[in-house]
């Protein structure tokens, strides 16, 4: 099973471009905790949603993913993500949105990224038999 975790960030209107960089290079390096499925942690930002309104001004993302609820629960309560969201984000954000899904078993072969380049036929990846 593979549990996909995403959060969307808006920070107050007078939070630096310096402090955002920070927040995003230290929230990156979440990606080596070990309840981190395969270090697949991707933060991005800003968006380029056309139009930009669709975002309803959110300016960064991340998507990570967990083996299981659990992982994901080790994920929130580390040491590292507590210093990471308690130093750079929840004192300076306007608002957050975080939004937590199990990938269906007929969907999972698509969370396993080495079966994935082994697995493509012309450049497509096909599910499994």
């Amino acid at each position: 099973m593979t549990l996909i975790h995403i959060v969307l960030f808006r920070f107050k209107s007078d939070v630096t471009q310096e402090h955002k960089d920070t927040f995003v290079r230290e929230l990156k390096k979440l990606k080596n905790l070990s309840c981190v499925k395969d270090n697949r942690l991707v933060v991005g930002g800003p968006s380029v949603t056309d139009p930009i309104e669709r975002s309803k001004g959110f300016e960064f993302a991340l998507v990570s993913y967990h083996e299981n609820r659990a992982a994901l629960d080790e994920y929130q309560a580390s040491p590292e993500h507590h210093w990471v969201t308690s130093t750079y984000m929840f004192p300076f954000k306007e608002d957050l949105c975080r939004f937590d899904f199990e990938v269906s078993p007929e969907d999972e072969y698509m969370c396993d990224f080495g079966s994935l380049i082994t697995g493509k036929v012309g450049g497509i990846a096909t599910p499994p038999n």
